[in-house]
């Protein structure tokens, strides 16, 4: 047998293996006794490779050739990636939190899920559970320091200690996350131009965003120097904490501390094996995202009139390509947060990752 030959089959036993990996993950069911082919197209499916691309249907006359990026799968995981690592995630109830709390979960990690919607919080992490993961959660408010104390306390005594969190939680406006939105008696606490903007609608968004930031950050950081191993922190921030926008003056404000905090934090913790970076989306669609949009079609419906530049410019470049011009998923957000979690981004600190679509390079 000559070495080719023997190569030839060494790749297609690891490619068969590597698929076997992936069922005792959960992630493929049936690939026992596959070929090669098979099992490479199954770990495929199971980890949600795809094409990058496709047509547009139908093909827009004026400009042949025009393609739709294809969102990554929302089951897409690496299997055994965060393998007994306890990381937080805040804002774990739904949205980009939630599928956070879930992938990491399916990735292997010890997963403390917190999120001031006690009872859906609490029902995400009973399903993580239920599938064969591991979380707990902490019902509570970021904006409290007791909070923040609390859920590294949470996975001290739970997990043994703390690898990593994605500091998730936010609001854009002064609401209950599930509180019905009736824009004409909530005016003082929603969305509006600097001179109607209400003292509550900013002390809400600066508390929670900027000071639970703080605080989340503060208390992980405490533990992870106390343990003397390292670890990694993703801050969720936004496009608007890189460039302004009409109308939410708290909200970008408290963006761009975030993108302050996080590059301050990585600085002083560099020397600890700590590192701090963090991601700027563009729309993304989440819970908090529609509820913004129907704030603002409230607000319409009054006859409110403005003068059209803070949505001048609301699509980003592909958004704005996309044939029925989505907006970014969970998913394709949660990909990037997990990264920047792991291993695999080692050099990078105190960087911010603009996954907002081409949004603010033009």
């Amino acid at each position: 047998m000559t070495d080719d030959t023997d190569n030839a089959e060494g790749i297609e036993r690891r490619d068969f293996l590597r698929a076997l990996g992936v069922a005792a993950a959960g992630g493929v069911a049936g690939t026992v006794g596959a070929t090669a082919a098979e099992a490479q197209e199954a770990q495929n499916v199971a980890l949600g490779f795809g094409p990058y691309a496709e047509p547009w249907t139908p093909q827009d006359a004026a400009i042949p050739g025009r393609q739709n990026v294809v969102p990554v799968s929302d089951d897409y995981f690496i299997p055994g990636r965060f393998e007994g690592k306890t990381i937080i995630v805040t804002g774990s109830a739904r949205g980009m939190g939630e599928v956070a709390a879930r992938r990491l979960a399916r990735e292997g990690a010890n997963v403390v899920g917190v999120d001031i919607l006690e009872e859906l919080g609490a029902k995400v992490i009973d399903e993580i559970n239920a599938a064969g993961g591991k979380a707990v959660f902490l019902g509570g408010d970021i904006a409290d320091n007791a909070v923040c104390e609390k859920m590294v306390k949470l996975a001290v005594d739970t997990y043994g200690g703390l690898d990593g969190a994605i500091n998730n939680a936010g609001v854009m406006d002064a609401l209950h996350p599930d509180e019905p939105i009736d824009y004409v008696n909530q005016t003082h606490r929603v969305m509006a131009r600097i001179d109607e903007a209400g003292d509550e609608y900013w002390d809400r968004v600066i508390k929670v965003n900027v000071y639970g930031t703080f605080y989340s950050m503060r208390h992980q950081i405490r533990q992870m120097i106390a343990q003397n191993r390292g670890g990694a922190i993703v801050n969720v921030a936004s496009v608007a904490g890189i460039r302004g926008f009409g109308g939410t003056v708290p909200y970008v404000s408290s963006k761009h501390a975030v993108q302050g905090i996080t590059k301050s934090a990585a600085i002083d913790c560099a020397p600890f094996g700590i590192r701090i970076n963090s991601v700027g989306m563009g729309t993304t669609i989440t819970p908090m995202f529609e509820r913004a949009f129907e704030i603002i079609d409230q607000r319409r419906a009054t006859n409110y009139a403005d003068t059209g530049i803070g949505l001048y410019k609301s699509m980003s470049l592909l958004q704005f390509s996309d044939q029925k011009k989505r907006g970014s998923t969970s998913a394709e957000q949660v990909a990037i947060m997990l990264f920047l979690l792991s291993q695999e981004a080692s050099n990078i600190t105190g960087s911010t990752y603009n996954t907002d679509g081409g949004f603010t390079i033009f």
